[in-house]
């Protein structure tokens, strides 16, 4: 049984890095297909739509300071299960906000090219869900200083 949760403890160890490099990938794979489809339909501003694509790239980054965080002199029975529930709850948080905030940002890439004035404000539903990315980081952070070692 030991052997089982200290498998686990590795898995959530490295949980974090693994699912948030999977939703940034997804998020930035959503939001860059809209943003070569609205350089098609536009006569400039490019770069602001590339930038704003690569906004889920930050879930992997917070993925590998969770990992940081949750470093262990060893893994055992005692900390295992709690390395697995915090890295694993907070990988699929990162996937999560990144695939969401992808498809938030394709949405709105696609309605500034008919109205480019409201760009800005329509990166704002992104933001939120970036928000929810750190407070999960922020949570993870917090509750790895309470894992014994």
């Amino acid at each position: 049984m030991n052997e089982f949760v200290v498998a686990l403890g590795w898995f959530g160890l490295f949980a974090p890095v693994a699912l948030g490099a999977i939703g940034s990938a997804w998020g930035c794979a959503l939001g860059g297909s809209a943003a070569i489809g609205a350089m098609l339909d536009s006569d400039g501003g490019y770069g602001r739509f590339i930038g704003v694509s690569l906004m889920p790239s930050s879930q992997v980054i917070y993925g590998i300071v969770i990992m940081f965080s949750l470093q262990q002199p060893t893994i055992d029975a005692a900390n295992g299960a709690a390395l697995f529930g915090i890295g694993l709850l907070s990988g699929v948080t990162m996937l999560y906000t990144g695939i969401r905030q992808g498809e938030v940002l394709a949405s709105a890439i696609h309605a500034s090219k008919a109205k480019p004035e409201i760009f800005g404000i329509s990166l704002a539903p992104a933001a939120v869900l970036e928000g929810f990315s750190v407070f999960a980081l922020v949570f993870a952070l917090v509750l790895s200083g309470s894992i014994p070692a």
